[in-house]
């Protein structure tokens, strides 16, 4: 069976398959049909969307399949893709979904679903709903007139996430700090503002100006030095990128350095494990995370967990342990004790929220483990051969890995949501790890085409 569903939910091009209205129609009524066989009885769906133009395309097509199935819909326009799961919940609802391609251009779209607890569906829910979408038939003719469900807008959904994100710090006040926010023309656009003025902050905003095809464009979370820049002009203390959905987040502190998800966790679990709050003392990463991490955290008696690639396997973990802290090298960050998934805007008023507990600048903070140099390539390519079925790409990491022995390492994986290869090196040497991501480079278009 053809699988629909990537590392995290169904992506692609826009109105192409799988990203077109007609699978988006069948979806919604694969989703109505299989709530209503667990159970759900009137079952109640949540819908947002970041800014992309094709969002209304694939809005329309997924309420209409949903209500055709009896299935009522609560549209809440764009919002980050954390305040769907959380209104997932709050609403009582029973499934959640996200319109978006987070950090990918605006070509590109994509479909999150949340289950009624705000987490991401497991791969055997994915698997059952793409065997409705593709093999079953999805006649709705059952249904009569008065049983399909109905479509509501949801006027106070914006501000009802403003109150659960400020809630997270416990309203505490943030004047006085004077922050940066890049809001990549995105899902983020208006709350995200209005989230830090109203706790006091000083806004300074950017990337606030969607219009359908200008998300991610040059701007956001991929491009931090955009607000590494309007730091240092307007004399902020923080600058705070969010990508395209805002379940992701980058920083850069008051002289225009660079933070990225590493260096946040690190100093996070520090000051959580000072106060008795990071559960087990420890912290969940993936492989992509600097070896430098590791060693900071066993400096200070934290245990580091690590998991597969992607920000469901990290939550996976913490819910599964307990776990109330965990996150990706590139942003996203989990904090379980009040998200099910990645925030950008939660985590950076748990950053703003510790700055003024410890009395820190955000430097200080991220000035708590010393990077492994490391460089990560990410390259378009014609398919995605098996890398052991590519000869000259499985020679050249065989001979990388040798030439780095233990002070280092490669990782070498496919995107799941693009058609892009990822090149990792890390070693205890720039210069090691320039002449292998070379060897690679050229590995990958001898093999692979690009």
């Amino acid at each position: 069976m053809e699988r629909l569903f990537g590392t995290d939910g169904i992506r692609g091009q826009a109105n192409k398959f799988p990203v077109h209205a007609e699978l988006a129609l069948k979806l919604g009524k694969a989703l109505g049909k299989r709530l209503n066989a667990h159970g759900y009885g009137s079952a109640r769906a949540v819908i947002g969307k970041d800014t992309r133009l094709s969002g209304y395309m694939l809005e329309t097509a997924i309420t209409s399949g949903l209500v055709s199935a009896g299935c009522d819909v609560f549209l809440v326009g764009p919002v980050p893709t954390p305040a769907v799961a959380h209104l997932t919940r709050s609403l009582a609802a029973d499934v959640g979904i996200m319109l978006t391609a987070s950090h990918n251009p605006y070509d590109d779209n994509g479909i999150k679903i949340f289950s009624p607890r705000g987490y991401k569906l497991e791969d055997g829910e994915e698997d059952e709903l793409s065997a409705l979408i593709l093999e079953n038939d999805l006649n709705t003719d059952a249904i009569r007139s008065d049983q399909l469900g109905k479509a509501y807008r949801l006027d106070d959904a914006r501000g009802r996430y403003i109150e659960f994100a400020k809630s997270t710090i416990a309203n505490e006040k943030l004047s006085g700090f004077k922050v940066v926010l890049d809001c990549a023309n995105g899902a983020a656009y208006d709350i995200g503002p209005w989230i830090f003025r109203e706790l006091g902050a000083t806004v300074i905003k950017t990337g606030v100006s969607p219009n359908g095809l200008n998300i991610n464009e040059k701007c956001g979370a991929l491009y931090p030095e955009g607000i590494a820049a309007l730091v240092k002009e307007h004399g902020a203390d923080i600058g705070v990128a969010l990508d395209g959905d805002a379940d992701r987040v980058i920083f850069a502190d008051a002289g225009g350095a660079i933070v990225d998800g590493d260096r946040i966790l690190a100093a996070c679990a520090l000051a959580f494990k000072a106060r008795g709050l990071l559960a087990q003392d420890t912290v969940v990463v993936t492989g992509m995370s600097n070896l430098g991490v590791h060693d900071a955290m066993r400096r200070n008696g934290i245990r580091v967990e690590v998991v597969d690639v992607g920000d469901r396997y990290v939550i996976d973990a913490m819910r599964k342990s307990g776990y109330s802290l965990g996150g990706e090298k590139s942003g996203h960050l989990i904090f379980h004790n009040y998200a099910t998934t990645g925030d950008g805007i939660i985590s950076a008023l748990q950053v703003l929220r510790m700055m003024k507990q410890e009395g820190k600048t955000l430097a200080q903070l991220a000035d708590c483990m010393d990077e492994y140099p490391q460089k990560l390539v990410s390259i378009r390519v014609k398919e995605k051969k098996p890398v052991h079925e590519v000869p000259v790409l499985a020679e050249a990491i065989k001979a990388c890995e040798a030439e780095l022995k233990a002070a280092g390492r490669v990782i070498v994986r496919y995107s799941g949501t693009e058609p892009k290869i990822r090149l990792l090196v890390e070693a205890s040497e720039s210069a090691l790890v320039e002449t292998c991501i070379d060897k690679l480079t050229q590995a990958v278009a001898e093999g692979l085409g690009v």
